[in-house]
């Protein structure tokens, strides 16, 4: 989704694994590693944690699942295995998940507590694949622009097409950062990804919880609008649906918001439903005055009254 929003076309799916991963990837991956893994099956994160988080402190064997996404996660105790040895076996599954046996992204998912209050800690690291091509993003750096990545934009992108990166512990941490950025002068872009929606939220099916986040954000946005400058171009979306009300823990498959406003823009223009999520890369590459990207048609002359 994130990619698609940069101006990608995604033809080809990754690599899912509803049963595991190969016998022979987990051997060579325990090798390598210096230690051996449980589970190897698709979970959720947090249920994964109350089945083997105890077995995992008692024998030291990280916790290696995936989900109905392209995905190798790896959890493990921050008292058990330290962060540097974690990301250190992260990035040894990043080399070895390409090609055949390639999957977008390989998690680290440290997490604290004892057995029945387990929690996940914000050391989350993402590593993911590189874009398969170029994104507004590059096009923006190639020509000299700021873009600037709050959340984990940095990890979804592999840093390409980026100048600045910063992680945020939480959605208020991401609108914190977010306003520190607004409030310096450059051409550029913010990225900013507030991951709890879906991570804290939407995966765990906490309805209660969602509601006080999306009231915690709706709470922030007057900020962020006396922020706006006369030239600025806000752009609220989602890379995907994760309704907390549904069944089972993976993305569901709603339609996402798309809410634009600046300044200079026509009031009350109605959007439509659009063909795809690369029409905002092809928005923020005509306003910042950008190449265009392969995909996605701009919406930037409706937004301002031209056609």
């Amino acid at each position: 989704g994130h990619w698609e929003i940069a101006g990608l076309r995604i033809n080809d799916p990754f690599n899912t694994y509803p049963d595991g991963f190969p016998e022979e990837t987990i051997r060579t991956f325990e090798e390598r590693v210096g230690r051996k893994i449980m589970c190897n099956k698709p979970a959720s994160g947090t249920t994964i944690l109350e089945e083997l988080g105890e077995e995992h402190m008692l024998t030291g064997k990280p916790i290696v699942y995936t989900s109905a996404d392209s995905v190798f996660q790896i959890a493990a105790h921050e008292s058990i295995i330290p962060l540097k040895e974690l990301y250190h076996m992260c990035e040894v599954a990043r080399e070895m998940l390409v090609g055949n046996v390639a999957v977008a992204r390989v998690i680290a998912r440290p997490f604290v507590g004892e057995k029945g209050s387990f929690e996940r800690t914000p050391n989350r690291r993402d590593y993911s694949v590189s874009p398969s091509g170029p994104t507004v993003l590059d096009h923006l750096k190639n020509n000299g622009q700021r873009v600037i990545g709050v959340g984990k934009i940095w990890d979804i992108y592999n840093g390409v097409g980026l100048t600045d990166e910063l992680h945020t512990v939480s959605n208020m941490d991401g609108v914190d950062q977010t306003l520190k950025y607004m409030s310096e002068d450059f051409k550029g872009l913010i990225f900013t990804n507030l991951v709890d929606f879906d991570a804290k939220f939407g995966h765990r099916r906490d309805v209660l919880g969602y509601k006080k986040a999306l009231e915690e954000w709706d709470a922030r946005i007057p900020e962020i609008l006396n922020a706006l400058n006369d030239e600025d171009l806000l752009i609220l979306t989602a890379d995907h649906g994760n309704d907390p009300a549904y069944k089972g823990t993976d993305h569901t498959r709603e339609f996402v918001p798309l809410l634009v406003y600046g300044h200079q823009l026509k009031a009350n223009v109605q959007l439509g439903t659009r063909n795809t999520f690369s029409d905002i890369a092809q928005t923020i590459a005509e306003y910042l005055d950008v190449e265009a990207t392969e995909y996605g048609v701009s919406f930037l002359g409706e937004m301002k009254g031209e056609s």
